[in-house]
């Protein structure tokens, strides 16, 4: 039993023998937006309480007629091509609740989407299955993590091409960032209330009452954001987020922490700044603030870096390649 949405199910069925069926799980939904962009199909398990790992499509992004939500009851009696795994829970028990001996054969990819959360250069990923293939999302995380399996890939971030463009008529910047006060250190939480003692910024997403403006949904974020001078981003070590692959999209300057994959990404004096100096990263604020011009000279580069290296057709490609790739090696053997 499917379970699609105002989608002419019928239809999606009948094109499935001509593309690649992607088993996976809504872990992260503005990475599985982009990861649907690409040609071949998505199933995505949903439970009747909508839980954890088994949401479906849910309503914030705008799926297209290839994410398929499939009753969790129901996905033993489906047939898929490839399995693609984002977190623990789902390779060490997802995969065993609700797939059959036969499915759990299929050709296996294992997403990471983190970089260690334990020892930052000795910690071994938990994937050991030598058959399974480990996609990282930035060449630091790859770098990293001590990984135990033969076929280590990188598959660096692909965004949408801009909707909106920037603006920067608010002389303040944004930072961007869910549960921001809850997570803390990590995601720079003490940062953003050192510069926003001394800058004018605003925080937004989810958890962020009384610290931030609350949340901005997905699909409403680019306008939102193009309105400030630029995109902070405080996180002291995780990957590289989304949200500043989309501001740089739009033509946003972006200033951070030069840490993990940021100082790959923005060059200082081109299309932001990065440091570890927070005194200096202020500074840069201050004179974006003042000089709207030379905001919007580096919010230019900031686009051409953005088409350059997140490109959403190169991004799918790869996808495309690597999901083409495990299903020739598979049928090989």
């Amino acid at each position: 039993m499917i379970l699609q949405t105002d989608l002419d199910t019928t239809s999606i069925l009948s094109s499935l023998e001509k593309r690649i069926r992607i088993f996976t799980w809504h872990i992260h939904g503005s990475y599985l937006f982009y990861l649907s962009q690409g040609n071949y199909d998505i199933f995505i398990p949903v439970d009747e309480q909508k839980s954890d790992r088994y949401c479906g499509r849910g309503h914030t992004f705008p799926f297209g007629a290839n994410v398929i939500e499939v009753n969790a009851n129901e996905v033993k009696d489906l047939e898929f091509d490839v399995l693609l795994f984002q977190a623990d829970e789902n390779y060490f028990t997802d995969q065993y609740d609700i797939l059959t001996e036969e499915q759990r054969a299929l050709p296996k990819i294992y997403l990471e989407h983190d970089p260690p959360w334990g020892h930052p250069t000795n910690e071994l990923h938990p994937i050991k299955d030598q058959d399974v293939t480990l996609v990282h999302v930035t060449h630091f995380n790859k770098l990293m993590w001590h990984a135990q399996v033969p076929n280590v890939r990188v598959i660096e971030h692909g965004v949408m091409p801009a909707t909106v463009n920037y603006t920067g008529e608010i002389e303040r910047g944004i930072v961007v960032i869910n549960n921001l006060p809850q997570r803390g250190r990590l995601l720079g939480f003490d940062i953003f209330e050192q510069v926003q003692k001394e800058v004018p910024i605003d925080l937004v997403g989810m958890g962020t009452a009384g610290f931030g403006l609350g949340e901005v949904l997905h699909p409403q974020l680019p306008q939102f954001i193009s309105q400030y001078r630029f995109f902070f981003n405080p996180i002291r070590y995780t990957s590289l987020g989304l949200a500043v692959c989309e501001a740089m999209t739009m033509g946003m300057p972006v200033v951070g922490l030069a840490t993990t994959e940021m100082p790959n990404v923005i060059k200082n004096g081109y299309n932001g700044y990065v440091h570890t100096d927070v005194s200096f990263l202020i500074d840069c604020m201050h004179m974006l603030i003042e000089d709207k011009a030379r905001a919007f000279e580096l919010g230019a580069n900031a686009a051409k870096s953005a088409q350059q290296r997140f490109n959403i057709r190169r991004f799918t490609h790869d996808w495309e390649k690597l999901f083409s790739e495990v299903l020739t090696y598979t049928q090989a053997i």
